[in-house]
């Protein structure tokens, strides 16, 4: 009887970095790991797409098309190579028209690209089956994923004794108020049906907060594999403490593609690390099909490169132990762990299941289950950006506040699943949320354009329908309204000034300008500066050095001042000293999260002076304007 096989799709290269080291692997990092890649045998590579066309530009000044033509180039077809994108939203954080769409997926396929996994964050079909459609047309793979989410926890009527964070989760709730469960397997399986009735050539179950638990894996797997007839792939994370237990019940139970990560870049928050995987399967008689001698040598390289990347390392003094599944005899009783998994996952003993992969997971130090992000249901990728970006900004203060308010957020929203762009929209809201009971005000006296549009009904159908009060009180008014694609402009592409020359130089570059307006502005600029400076002699290339962005002279403050709700980077200034603004008028844009947030007037008032400038971070607090 042939040996049953495994596809694998590796996620080290972008889902692996996004979800432990905030997106900042660099290309000369990756170089020279595409020889080996090329002989590895990966079914599938994940190397673009989510957070990498953004990432990239915006902190490694790196064009997100080079990186995707080099690495298709090394791998040379060996691999199939797949991107992330939000569907209706594809990298950016709004609707586009299909002219887009069709725009981006026709440069990345051209580019080398092969599959498209596409996903839209409310799993509303009409965000996702035009771009089905059209990667179909141009020559790619439609990789439909349903995003899996858990309905939340029953509410109480009213709030238990503040007594800390977990105290908050496991106090005493009083006259619970049961609510109807909208996350049933038939949910996720009905959500597949339809997207194979449009096209979709892969399914996948994409579990990025790693909620699925063991015997949910085995269940939604299996009917999954009843009820379509095209591969069924399994993605998932182990921040919470699920992902390798999960991962092998949804071995056992059929799945044909799991995605995992290459060793220094694999568990914690990230997808399982394929050597744990393997061995589980080799006892299974189940083949990865992998070249696992390849995986070693870059496994080798990569342990190099993530301490280059200690920076943003959320685990950087507890490296696991170096460890070749080839070649390393495990101890016996690390042997019989394994063993005991497998009996525990055939026998559906889902406590010993996980018991016994934690028990592996804690012997090659990996890191222990997050029980925080467990209890607020938020995905691994979320955490260490919000991590990463508040201690960027000095505003770590607001993380725990905010964690604790996610839960509450996704469900005044309409029970949104936790992946981009819905997490970011979520937390940057938690975030203002927390800010407002500090201050003492009121529940969402602050909020972010994004959740204004969210509510509103701009980004789909929620999956549970915004009380309509609610929307009323965020948005001015009570009646769901969609974003009307018709109305889309195509942003212009400016002119350089100083160099007479247009800020994007070709098809790909005006794309990054529609889809990234902002990050993309920064970094053509760059570009267009560069080719300026090596075309002059280097004595004017030196004669006019570009001013940095500093802060404006103040006088001492002694009017009102706006301060800043958030970290975060200033990226538009509307207003300057002397204006009369109106309650609601937008004076400031800033970024934080990787999302522009408009600060608007809470009244009528004249402007003193002007306390940032542009291009400046600002800490939560900060002040950034004075008023007469």
């Amino acid at each position: 009887m042939e040996e049953k096989k495994l596809k694998i799709r590796d996620l080290t290269l972008r889902d692996g970095q996004q979800s432990l080291f905030a997106t900042r692997l660099k290309q000369e990092d990756i170089d020279p790991l595409l020889p080996l890649y090329k002989d590895a045998g990966f079914y599938i590579m994940e190397v673009w797409g989510g957070a990498v066309p953004d990432s990239v530009m915006r902190y490694l000044d790196e064009s997100p098309w080079e990186r995707l033509r080099k690495i298709s180039k090394a791998i040379g077809g060996k691999s199939l190579l797949s991107a992330l994108s939000r569907g209706r939203n594809l990298f950016g954080y709004v609707p586009y028209p299909n002219s887009v769409l069709e725009g981006f997926y026709k440069e990345a396929i051209k580019n080398g690209l092969n599959i498209m996994r596409i996903f839209d964050a409310l799993n509303d079909i009409d965000n996702v089956k035009e771009s089905i459609r059209l990667i179909n047309e141009l020559g790619g793979i439609a990789d439909a994923a349903v995003c899996y989410t858990v309905d939340p926890k029953d509410e109480p009527a009213e709030e238990p004794e503040k007594k800390g964070f977990f105290g908050k989760l496991f106090g005493k709730k009083a006259e619970k108020v049961e609510s109807k469960k909208i996350f049933t397997d038939e949910y996720f399986v009905e959500k597949a049906r339809e997207m194979e009735r449009l096209g979709a050539k892969i399914i996948t179950l994409k579990d990025m907060a790693g909620l699925v638990n063991p015997s949910r894996a085995a269940s939604i797997i299996r009917k999954l594999k009843e009820a379509v007839n095209v591969p069924v792939d399994f993605h998932t994370h182990c921040t919470p403490g699920y992902g390798l237990a999960s991962s092998v019940m949804a071995i056992l139970n059929g799945v044909d593609i799991l995605d995992t990560n290459i060793w220094y870049f694999g568990e914690g928050s990230a997808a399982p690390a394929i050597e744990l995987v393997y061995i589980f399967c080799k006892k299974l008689g189940i083949e990865v099909d992998v070249n696992m001698e390849k995986v070693g040598e870059i496994r080798v390289k990569l342990e190099g490169v993530r301490r280059r990347l200690s920076d943003f390392d959320l685990n950087k003094d507890r490296f696991p132990k170096a460890f070749d599944p080839l070649k390393d005899q495990l101890p016996k009783e690390v042997d019989a762990m394994f063993d005991k998994a497998l009996d525990a996952a055939r026998a559906g003993n889902e406590d010993e299941l996980l018991a016994q992969c934690h028990a592996i997971e804690a012997y090659f130090g990996f890191p222990k289950p997050n029980l925080l992000v467990k209890e607020a249901e938020v995905p691994g990728g979320m955490y260490s950006n919000m991590v990463a970006q508040l201690k960027a900004l000095q505003a770590s203060d607001l993380l725990d506040d905010a964690m604790r308010l996610i839960p509450k957020v996704r469900r005044d929203a309409g029970l949104v699943p936790l992946v981009t762009p819905t997490s970011q929209i979520v937390g940057s809201q938690a975030v203002l949320l927390a800010m407002d009971r500090r201050k003492g005000n009121p529940d969402y006296t602050q909020s972010n354009n994004q959740f204004i549009s969210l509510v509103k009904g701009e980004y789909g159908h929620t999956p549970v329908p915004v009380d309509p009060a609610f929307r009323e009180k965020i948005t001015g008014d009570a009646t769901e309204k969609a974003y009307d694609v018709s109305s889309y402009k195509k942003p212009g592409n400016p002119v350089v000034e100083e160099l007479g020359v247009p800020l994007a130089s070709n098809t790909e570059e005006e794309l990054l300008l529609e889809l990234l307006p902002n990050v993309a502005n920064k970094f053509l600029r760059n570009r267009r500066e560069e080719e300026a400076g090596a075309k002059a002699p280097k004595s004017e290339a030196k004669a006019a050095p570009k001013a940095e962005a500093s802060a404006p002279a103040t006088v001492e403050i002694t009017g009102e001042v706006f301060r800043a709700p958030m970290g975060g980077r200033i990226v538009e200034i509307n207003i300057k000293p002397g204006d009369k603004v109106k309650k609601g008028q937008v004076m400031l844009v800033y970024e934080a999260m990787k999302m522009e947030n408009d600060l608007e007037a809470e009244r009528d008032l004249t402007v003193k002076q002007i306390l940032v400038a542009n291009d400046q971070v600002v800490n939560a607090n900060d002040p950034l304007i004075e008023f007469e």
